[in-house]
């Protein structure tokens, strides 16, 4: 055991030919970052309403996320919040919406609230859903117990704020996953932005969206209910969706740091699914659904159609003046109807209970603080399979029983050596089991009898450092050992060979960075590398078929993630993030050192926004992706680059805003994400040729959304 500790840290080198220049550009931002800055005046303090991560809450934030801010600063690593505020005045449908702006965070539309989502690399061989990333509603996963996700339950609109915990950050919430944990905290009746709220939108493919909030205090008590109704053609064939969302959050107060807490949730979703495209139909003729034997998304009617039900008792209670205790209960039901090569028929019930005891005091005259916990999670899921016709359930092919159970035990704390500088050490132990039982059903060839289960267990450890450079300014640092049991999708059981033997993966992952506020500038800069063992990466085997899954030897995810902030004047604000992102291969015996593919080499956004003293705003915006994205693992495809451009506008007068998104001015045609693939013979290089793979995801084209909101 202790050779193998040796041989993780030993081989944790810094100084790959590749790695040199953005260490050394890294270390440069994170160092000058302090002196540079530090000249500018206090007075040209801005508020930077959607990300950036300071020490100091900002003055003009929302109480409510200006001590999420605060909370999330003592994080030795990369994380950001993001207010509702930054996305209120404009058109916000799914995940990628909210978090565009937190640097390193690829989040790209595939269809509806269906997300391409990578963090640092986390999930970029997946094919479909989440992977590698923790996502979370008030600290409840919304992940299944397994691991696997959906992005169809998050609503933008019943958030008041969002918290990005990038990598082991994400360690407060027992998570040990290589892209963090993403968690949406709901508004309460003490937090909401108004006692009442009608928000109505419309415009292009035929959308409709209207919103409405409640929110009351009654002595102690306060209560929150919001609720969103949608319905939109799409922009595509086949890409008609509805969604009705309910969300309920009661809570009574005991006294300061003294509260009980019951949120509900509930979600009636239903979205047809267009389809990835071959190359030349991305390009001309996006609009279409695939239509490619041996299957056609028209002609079986695929489609994601869900009910979701959740419930979690939570409360936070002080047991004196050191110590803090947090902790719930919770349950979820989600029945699943899903037609694509077949119509997959799932229901799923997931239970868990979760506790933290936060403590703050000193340890040798020195300050110091800890956290320590617990999450636990079971689930369990009845599968079945039927024959597609027309996206109607035909003859039964497989039946199946999946269970799953998880626990974390974790721990960190910080001791202050100095005022300003902290060292962090902790880790998490984790377990996980999987049990799988398939039932053979009579007169169905294609259905076996399997039962198999397997169990794994860990510690990740974490060690880093916090030092504070001033009341707004931060460097850190940190060392921290990621692990991602497989899922039961990367099992990709059959009859002829059982569970695929997939190990699961890990990493070792070194960040450094800075972020801050001086002036009229706010900047949030880090530097990271990490070397995998065992990534899990899947691939497109044909149309017919769901994706496979296989370990890779080694791989190498490292890159830089900077987000600048600058107002240029009073009234004019130009926000910048840019992420490089190097992910390879490393000595591969198939694929040597390539590129994975998935996520853009670079990826940069820019908004320039002017508010007028009337009352209005203007705000274009661009994003580019200069080299866009490579398709296979032999790096023989890549999807053209492109540059979006767009424009919101907005008008505010007492209680009412009224806004305008539009997106995509040029209408321009480009690929938004691909699905990755092994061999370059599989996929097109020309866009003149029809013979290729379907592994193009056609970004949407020109939209015009308007939206009026009116508190009161």
């Amino acid at each position: 055991m202790a050779d193998a500790r040796r041989h993780a840290f030993g081989n944790f080198s810094f100084m790959s030919r590749s790695f040199r220049p953005a260490l050394v550009a890294g270390a440069a931002l994170c160092a000058l970052s302090v002196p540079i800055l530090a000249h500018a005046e206090d007075e040209q303090r801005t508020a930077v309403d959607s990300v950036i991560v300071t020490a100091r809450p900002d003055p003009e934030d929302p109480p409510v996320v200006a001590r999420a801010r605060k909370r999330l600063s003592e994080t030795p690593g990369a994380v950001a919040v993001i207010s509702s505020e930054a996305y209120e005045n404009r058109y916000a449908l799914g995940l990628n919406d909210t978090v565009r702006d937190v640097p390193g965070v690829l989040a790209q539309r595939k269809f509806g609230e269906d997300t391409r989502l990578a963090i640092r690399g986390s999930g970029v061989g997946n094919v479909n859903h989440n992977r590698g990333t923790l996502l979370a509603q008030d600290g409840v996963p919304l992940n299944e117990a397994d691991g696997y996700g959906d992005y169809q339950l998050i609503d933008p609109l019943l958030a008041r704020y969002t918290e990005v915990y990038k990598g082991g950050n994400a360690l407060r919430f027992g998570g040990a996953l290589l892209g963090g944990a993403i968690n949406f905290v709901t508004p309460t009746g003490r937090t909401a932005g108004a006692e009442n709220l009608v928000r109505v939108e419309g415009g292009s493919f035929g959308t409709v969206r209207l919103h409405g909030e409640l929110a009351r205090t009654f002595g102690d008590d306060d209560v929150f209910v919001g609720a969103t109704v949608l319905n939109a053609d799409g922009w595509r064939q086949q890409s008609n969706s509805s969604a009705a969302r309910l969300s309920a959050n009661i809570g009574h107060s005991f006294g300061q740091d003294r509260e009980v807490r019951l949120y509900l949730s509930g979600a009636d979703i239903r979205q047809q699914i267009a389809g990835a495209l071959t190359l030349n139909d991305a390009l001309h003729n996006p609009t279409k659904a695939a239509d490619y034997a041996p299957v056609n998304n028209l002609s079986n009617n695929y489609g994601r159609n869900m009910r979701n039900a959740r419930a979690s008792l939570q409360t936070i209670w002080r047991l004196n003046d050191s110590v803090v205790f947090e902790g719930g209960i919770y349950g979820a039901w989600r029945d699943l109807d899903h037609p694509i090569f077949q119509v997959v028929d799932q229901e799923s019930r997931n239970f868990g209970a979760f506790g933290r005891l936060d403590w703050t005091g000193q340890v040798g005259g020195m300050a110091a603080d800890l956290f320590t916990g617990f999450s636990w999670r079971v689930g369990d899921m009845d599968a079945r399979q039927w024959i597609n016709v027309h996206g109607s359930h035909g003859a039964a092919t497989a039946f199946s029983r999946q269970n799953a159970k998880a626990l974390d035990l974790f721990a960190e704390g910080r001791l202050f050596v100095t005022p300003r500088l902290a060292l962090v050490a902790g880790g998490t132990y984790g377990t996980a089991q999987r049990d799988y039982q398939s039932y053979k059903l009579a007169g169905a060839p294609a259905s076996f009898d399997l039962s198999a289960s397997r169990d794994y267990d860990w510690f990740a450890p974490r060690v880093g450092l916090l030092f504070q450079a001033d009341g707004d300014t931060q460097v850190f640092a940190n060392l921290t050992k990621s692990v991602e049991p497989p899922n039961f999708g990367a099992y990709s059981p059959t009859a002829a060979a059982g569970f695929a033997p997939v190990a699961p993966q890990t990493a070792w992952t070194g960040e450094i960075g800075a972020r801050g506020r001086k002036g009229p500038f706010a900047w949030d800069i880090a530097l990271y590398r990490a070397q995998l063992r065992h990534e899990l990466l899947s691939f497109v085997v044909d149309q017919a078929h769901p994706a496979a899954t296989f370990n890779a030897d080694k791989t190498l995810h490292q890159g830089l993630e900077a987000g600048l902030d600058w107002k240029l004047s009073p009234r004019l604000r130009l926000r910048q993030t840019w992420a490089w992102s190097d992910f390879k291969f490393d000595g591969d015996p198939q694929y040597g050192d390539n590129r994975l593919p998935v996520v853009p080499q670079h990826l940069y956004r820019a908004e320039l926004k002017y508010e007028h003293p009337a009352g209005w705003f203007v705000a274009p915006s661009l994003e580019w992706s200069p080299q866009g994205v490579l398709v296979d693992y032999r790096n023989k495809v890549r999807a053209p680059g492109y540059a979006i451009a767009s424009l919101s506008a907005g008008y505010a007068r007492d209680r009412i805003t009224l806004f305008l998104d539009a997106r995509n001015l040029a209408d321009k045609r480009y690929i938004s994400t691909v699905n990755p693939s092994v061999t370059a013979t599989t996929v097109s290089t020309s866009p003149t040729t029809d013979n290729s793979t379907a592994a193009f995801w056609p970004g949407e084209g020109r939209s015009v959304m308007v939206g009026v909101t009116g508190k009161f």
